[in-house]
């Protein structure tokens, strides 16, 4: 078995670590308090797993791979929105494979990553389909503090959900346009509902 110079795996970890500092791009169009890119990736493997479970479908080991490495290319290659996609194009191959490059975890990945973006297994579609609703959920979170991007963006998230591959998926997307993002904690155990807040 072919050792792995650690020094490489520690280089990814701080990468990585680097990762939660890149912006996502739709930022410029939302407001300062958007997402970066790990919190964006934390929240897709959730997703992910939840329409994994309801659609009965896939290996939950994969999806969360697969969802970790998704858009890790980006640390390379940045991020781009709808508007700058039009002027710009980046080598996410190249992004990808240099990240991973001589690391322990370089041909699993690597792998998983090139499946991702080739959308042919359940897995992939699945990871897109979070990929995608995370968007509507930041969007969800963006209306409640009185950012209307929502509203204007209807007919290009109908597109998004017409492209959405699993029933699970269109399903939530439904739910989510329709949802509270405070229910949480509104719904939750809290002092107003079970403790001495509590109407008597």
């Amino acid at each position: 078995m072919k050792t792995i110079p650690l020094k490489r795996d520690l280089e990814l970890l701080y990468e990585i670590g680097c990762f939660r500092f890149l912006q996502r791009n739709w930022k410029q169009f939302l407001n300062a308090d958007f997402q970066n890119n790990s919190e964006h990736t934390f929240r897709v493997i959730w997703l992910a797993l939840l329409i994994a479970k309801q659609e009965n479908r896939g290996n939950h080991e994969k999806i969360i791979k697969m969802a970790l490495v998704h858009d890790m290319a980006e640390s390379r290659t940045g991020d781009l929105h709808y508007v700058s996609r039009e002027y710009s194009s980046r080598d996410e191959v190249m992004g990808i494979t240099d990240v991973l490059k001589n690391t322990s975890l370089e041909t699993d990945l690597t792998e998983l990553w090139h499946e991702y973006e080739t959308r042919k297994s359940i897995e992939a579609k699945i990871v897109k389909d979070a990929d995608n609703l995370d968007v509507d959920l930041e969007l969800q979170e963006q209306e409640v503090r009185g950012h209307r991007l929502k509203e204007f963006w209807k007919d290009m998230r109908q597109y998004v959900y017409r492209h959405l591959y699993t029933g699970a998926a269109k399903k939530l997307f439904k739910e989510i346009q329709n949802s509270n993002p405070h229910d949480w904690h509104f719904h939750a155990r809290n002092r107003y509902n079970t403790g001495d807040w509590r109407k008597k």
